[in-house]
């Protein structure tokens, strides 16, 4: 249901304007009027159904307190503070009677750290499946519990045979959602993953996990539209924010990234597949300590695009590739071999981005030979090595636009 789904169709040259799109992308976001702060509210305690917080399995009063809650007019499901649940893999459905549902998670959330629990389903651990005006708040915390399934990746010992592991928190189908004031930590795999929604607003988050947790992405979207990201803190093993196919829309402000692997677009056409992203802002953000800074990679034999981008903006501190473009991306043991199809880049705005590099080289556009990457512009763009030494670029079938400042430049 909730897979990263593939879709798979003929690739065709994108045609794109060498004119620069403006920069100031402008991500509409529908009326969320719903979220009526005076109107009445029932509330819903999960102690009131029978959850107990005593480390067994509360999934059973989690699931009548949501039907209460999802067939009441204004309903508050509410986890109190001061309180650890523990839960096995289960899902929240809609749609529900409400106009206005909160879920006011004061309290911890635990997931089940038994594998064997996972069986039915190795994609999930809590999913929220076509919701509609639905707003989760309250400073409380997710603990996804992940360290077993890290011990156990293949990415981590590579003599293990790779299994896959769930995502801690997905939204799937839903629209007109808030997710607000929240602790995500130690995830499975990715903390928080956005799939096929529309109308998203994610503010004030903290998401955090160890550096070296494998495929732990702080917040994870695809075929989801309008989505705004605001003022959160994630330092994961994993991208901070990824965006993949099917996405559009998508305006993230006052983020602070690292350690982890920075802000990536893709992968994107993996298993020749068909992506489509576009509308994407990255601004006003602080990326420390990463792999990467800001990424954008897809595999050979893809098709589809990514276009319309900016990043602007951005302080890089001690940042292995701060600056990347990637159509030769290759995450599998055996080399990949060369394909004539590819995912169009096109229309990318770099601007004002200052800081350090880690590695000598800053700034990497390594763009496919038969598509090759188009209206891509600098602006104010000044990188330096962390320490000591010289920082260089690396452009390959780039059409660039260079304004102001822009150090290293291509030779």
């Amino acid at each position: 249901m909730c897979g990263e789904r593939d879709i798979v169709r003929t690739n065709s040259k994108r045609k794109t304007s060498s004119i620069l799109f403006n920069a100031s992308i402008y991500v509409s976001l529908e009326d969320f009027s719903w979220l009526s702060h005076g109107s009445s509210h029932r509330v819903f305690n999960v102690d009131d159904f029978g959850a107990k917080g005593d480390g067994t399995d509360d999934r059973k009063a989690f699931k009548k307190t949501w039907k209460k809650a999802c067939s009441s007019e204004g309903g508050v499901f509410l986890v109190p503070n001061n309180r650890t649940y523990h839960l096995r893999p289960m899902n929240f459905t809609g749609p529900c009677k409400s106009s206005q549902l909160t879920l006011k998670i004061a309290g911890t959330i635990k997931a089940s750290s038994h594998r064997k629990d996972y069986i039915k389903d190795r994609w999930h651990w809590l999913v929220f499946v076509s919701v509609e005006n639905m707003n989760v708040e309250g400073g409380g915390t997710f603990d996804g519990k992940g360290k077993i399934w890290w011990e156990n990746s293949c990415k981590v010992n590579k003599s293990l045979p790779c299994v896959r592991a769930p995502h801690a928190v997905t939204f799937f189908d839903c629209k007109n959602l808030i997710v607000s004031n929240l602790r995500f930590k130690d995830a499975q795999k990715f903390h928080l993953f956005f799939d096929a929604c529309v109308n998203v607003k994610v503010e004030n988050l903290l998401v955090t996990a160890p550096s070296n947790s494998p495929n732990t992405d702080g917040i994870h979207m695809q075929g989801t539209q309008n989505i705004q990201l605001r003022n959160c803190v994630i330092k994961t093993g994993d991208d901070c924010i990824s965006i993949i196919n099917g996405t559009t829309n998508v305006r993230a402000t006052d983020i602070t990234c690292g350690p982890g692997h920075g802000i990536s677009i893709g992968s994107l056409g993996p298993n020749n597949t068909e992506a489509q992203v576009s509308n994407v802002m990255v601004d006003r953000v602080t990326i420390s300590g990463t792999t990467n800074g800001v990424r954008i990679k897809s595999w050979q034999g893809g098709s589809g695009y990514g276009e319309n981008i900016v990043f602007q903006n951005i302080a890089m501190h001690n940042v292995t590739n701060p600056i990347i473009i990637d159509q030769y991306y290759c995450d599998q043991k055996d080399p990949c071999p060369e394909q004539y199809s590819a995912v169009q880049i096109s229309n990318v705005v770099y601007n004002n981005i200052t800081g350090s590099s880690f590695s000598k080289m800053a700034i990497k556009f390594n763009c496919s030979r038969t598509f090759e990457c188009q209206g891509i512009s600098m602006r104010n763009v000044n990188l330096v090595r962390e320490g000591d030494g010289v920082v260089e670029a690396s452009c390959h079938n780039v059409g660039l636009t260079v304004k102001g400042l822009v150090s290293p430049s291509c030779s």
